[in-house]
């Protein structure tokens, strides 16, 4: 199990929010960490421990009057750590490659292709032709309704009619190189993580998956590591110590290196 490091910028910002309080029209959040520091400092951070795969998500979305603000600190991350970081938010075919040419080892989709209560497979198909499949995540959330996990789009608030499923997997697999999943349901309140969802999660395996959301102690990334049977990657936002939070970073690096039975 690798540990994914995040970078979450909002009004150009490096903040850990409460997504689901995320609300476009007036660029508010619920904020439960705000740094001092810029975006290219925790880029430098992530890039001295060697990690990879970390992701910097701009959470103001283009037209936002904090956009360009946001925008700038995610490309000064990129910069700062090339080849080291995922850049999300926003991504369309026209601006991906920008952010590629800038440095992001891949682009990460998600309203472009999850909007409006449905998959979108022609702008997926389009997008993966730009930016080849090894160069794109899917960042896919998602709810638990009637038992069942469905695909969430427009800030968690719309169901798609799609479960979570191997098979629904399996076909998205066809256009990207790694799957990031947020568990909606916990995701801002490091308060434990979705175990079922988990589980479903690691019984796949065919893509690298990034687990994301509620990630409150070690003990959560000891049932990540067993439920997921150490196929799954993590990120954690508001519970590290580096955002406010309790988990030593230190400590959750080798935690994650280690065998599940250390």
């Amino acid at each position: 199990m690798e540990f994914r490091p995040c970078i979450d910028i909002h009004n150009g910002k490096v903040k850990q929010i409460v997504g689901g309080s995320l609300n476009d029209q007036d660029s508010y959040a619920r904020e439960n960490f705000v740094s001092k520091q810029d975006a290219a400092y925790f880029a430098e951070f992530y890039k001295k421990d060697g990690l990879g795969g970390g992701h910097v998500i701009m959470l103001n979305p283009p037209g936002s009057p904090w956009y360009e603000a946001t925008k700038e600190q995610a490309l000064l991350a990129l910069k700062s750590y090339p080849g080291g970081l995922q850049a999300g938010g926003g991504i369309t075919p026209e601006n991906a490659g920008q952010f590629l040419d800038a440095g992001a080892s891949h682009v990460i989709v998600t309203s472009y292709v999850f909007k409006d209560g449905r998959i979108h497979y022609d702008r997926l198909r389009g997008l993966s032709g730009v930016t080849g499949k090894k160069r794109l995540v899917l960042d896919i959330s998602c709810r638990k309704k009637n038992e069942q996990y469905y695909i969430v789009t427009d800030r968690w608030q719309k169901f798609t009619k799609e479960t979570i499923s191997y098979g629904l997997l399996d076909e998205l697999s066809v256009y990207a190189d790694e799957l990031l999943i947020h568990a909606a349901d916990v995701e801002g309140k490091a308060a434990g993580i979705d175990a079922e969802l988990v589980k479903l999660l690691g019984g796949w395996g065919k893509l690298p998956v990034t687990y994301a959301g509620g990630v409150s102690c070690f003990e959560d990334l000891k049932k990540i590591k067993t439920y997921g049977r150490d196929r799954l990657h993590v990120t954690i936002g508001s519970a590290l110590d580096l955002f406010g939070g309790r988990m030593d970073y230190r400590r959750v690096l080798k935690y994650c290196a280690q065998d599940v039975s250390g």
